[in-house]
């Protein structure tokens, strides 16, 4: 690498966190609590990042929550987990890295900064019932309800999410049966909670990091563009940002951690890193670009991309992001719900609609006798009983869906002929969906068979099963999707090794530069992920670079490597 020193320094520190999410405040609060001075730059003029756009679930195996509740787990079972599910794409040592530093992490940070969490009763791991390393409840965490009014001045420039209710925690809403209920909650508290700024899910898990930092006298700069990580010529040593048409030089003296998330909202980028055609993005600001990319691979950063999924959603007229592009909303919340199914130009069903991880696969197949994508563009087909039940979005039971959002028809053979859906195999798929429905039991995709599915996105109260009801009633209704993306999913990212420091192409750790987060490339769950995994990536990631840094890294893995191989 180049020598990129500047002239003189504007600031210096030990420690810089790049991005103000998780992973960039986790790694800024351990530095100093470590012994380092530190320091967070954040582009936008908002504190929070993706993490404050999420459902705040953290998926942490073995922690001490669910040993209090008398749930059995371990690190071992969770690296069985996800090695089993992770299809080769993974790195063993890094599996292992993540689920036995993720559990003495959290704990690290509720015993520092006061973070408060909690198990998601009832929610199990995605493939419960098709792992015997799955559990039933235990390893999802989410976050006790958070006071935005002890951020001080703080309040209004740490975000909130347009996406989420995030005035009610998951064990509330699943208690009133779960989105799909929404016209029957008691919104008493979500009321109160949202009056008084008392935040839950994402943008409590966010604010409980914000107090952290501020609680500290760590230096936090908004509408901080970093544009170059500097180097002496053997490691990274500082920064360069610009904020209000002017150059700042900070110099790291043990580290830069570059924790910006993903690439979203590059459409170039999404493009050619991962599956997607001209896709959205859920995320609701302009950062989420890629800047990881342009800041470390000047220094020999390596990237890898995994197998990943291409989300599914729609826009609804007059909802936009704070940059007035459309908001996206993901459709996973509605497709699985009895009265509806998803199908493709040729009126078929192509995977199980209740469950993200068969649908938004399937989404990208390439038919290589044809050169195409057999299975997009792909629609929603709902009868007049979803609509009368369920919402869609913002658009709740009742309500007029727009034409812009979906066609509606008299008939099926109607509404193929609006929208170019095959007419005999949206019929043939009706008929044969409905049998099953009517049956409780899917044998064409197994739409019945995963726990999880029927948690997220079932309707309890249906009958046989909560994610199977026929198609009977018209009007009948067709959404065609966009493709999305979603940074927590993205399929490329940096290689970092167990310290997270970033790795070369010839394999060796660039000293003095470490990332977190979805800046990662994800071998350390390779083809797959689980609600939870991305914050507590960020989290644990963020955690161990400033140990590295700090001079004091961990060694639970060279004890969990031992007790592996004795094994």
């Amino acid at each position: 690498m180049a020598s990129s020193l500047p002239a003189q320094w504007d600031a210096e520190v030990d420690f810089v966190s790049v991005g103000s999410g998780i992973g960039g405040l986790s790694g800024a609060i351990a530095a100093h609590e470590h012994g380092l001075s530190a320091m967070v730059l954040e582009r936008a003029d908002q504190l929070g990042g993706v993490t404050a756009l999420s459902m705040g679930e953290v998926w942490v195996p073995g922690n001490a929550h669910a040993r209090a509740l008398g749930i059995e787990d371990s690190a071992e079972s969770a690296f069985r987990y996800v090695r089993q599910l992770s299809m080769g794409y993974g790195e063993d040592a890094l599996i292992l890295n993540q689920v036995v530093h993720a559990a003495p992490a959290l704990a690290w940070f509720e015993d520092r900064i006061g973070l408060k969490m909690k198990v998601i009763r009832g929610c199990p791991d995605y493939y419960r019932g098709h792992s015997n390393d799955a559990v039933s409840e235990g390893r999802l965490l989410e976050p006790a309800p958070f006071r935005g009014e002890a951020l001080g001045e703080w309040q209004e420039r740490t975000r909130v999410s347009p996406q989420v209710p995030y005035g009610l925690t998951h064990d509330e809403i699943y208690a009133m049966g779960g989105t799909c209920n929404v016209m029957h909650w008691d919104y008493t508290e979500m009321a109160r909670r949202l009056s008084e700024d008392e935040r839950c899910l994402g943008p409590a898990l966010a604010a409980y990091f914000v107090k952290g930092v501020l609680d500290r006298p760590i230096p936090v700069e908004t509408g901080a563009e970093v544009r170059e990580v500097l180097t002496d010529g053997d490691r990274a040593v500082g920064v360069r940002y610009v904020k209000d048409g002017r150059d700042h030089f900070v110099k790291a003296r043990r580290g830069v951690l570059v924790a910006v998330s993903s690439y979203d909202r590059n459409p170039e980028l999404t493009r050619t890193l991962g599956p997607q055609l001209d896709p959205g993005s859920m995320v609701t600001f302009g950062t989420v670009d890629g800047a990881h990319f342009r800041l470390v691979g000047p220094l020999g950063a390596r990237i890898a991309r995994m197998p990943d999924v291409t989300m599914l959603g729609y826009n609804i007229p007059g909802e936009e992001t704070e940059d007035g592009t459309p908001l996206w909303r993901g459709g996973m919340t509605f497709i699985g719900l009895p009265h509806t199914i998803v199908v493709n130009r040729a009126g078929k069903r192509f995977a199980n609609e209740g469950f993200y991880r068969s649908i938004y696969y399937a989404v990208d197949a390439i038919d290589g006798g044809t050169q195409t994508h057999p299975n997009f563009p792909a629609w929603a087909i709902l009868d007049s009983q979803a609509r009368a039940k369920y919402p869609l979005g913002s658009i709740m039971p009742g309500d007029e869906v727009p034409e812009a959002v979906a066609v509606k028809a008299d008939s099926l053979a109607e509404l193929a002929a609006l929208t170019g859906i095959d007419r005999d195999g949206l019929e043939e798929t009706v008929v044969r969906f409905n049998r099953f429905a009517e049956a409780g039991v899917d044998p064409d995709f197994n739409r019945h068979a995963y726990p999880w599915g029927a948690w997220l996105c079932g309707d309890a109260n249906h009958k046989p099963h909560p994610q199977l009801g026929p198609l009977l009633k018209p009007p009948f209704y067709a959404l065609r999707f966009k493709r999305l993306t979603g940074s927590a999913i993205a399929s490329t990212g940096i290689v970092t090794d167990r310290h997270a420091r970033a790795v070369n192409w010839d394999g060796e750790p660039i000293e003095g530069l470490y990332l977190a987060g979805n800046s990662v490339a994800r071998l350390d769950n390779g083809a797959v992920m689980q609600s939870g995994m991305s914050n507590a990536r960020g989290m644990t990631h963020g955690w161990l670079a400033a140990k590295h840094a700090a001079g004091e890294p961990s060694d639970l893995l060279d004890r969990a490597l031992a007790a592996h191989a004795s094994a």
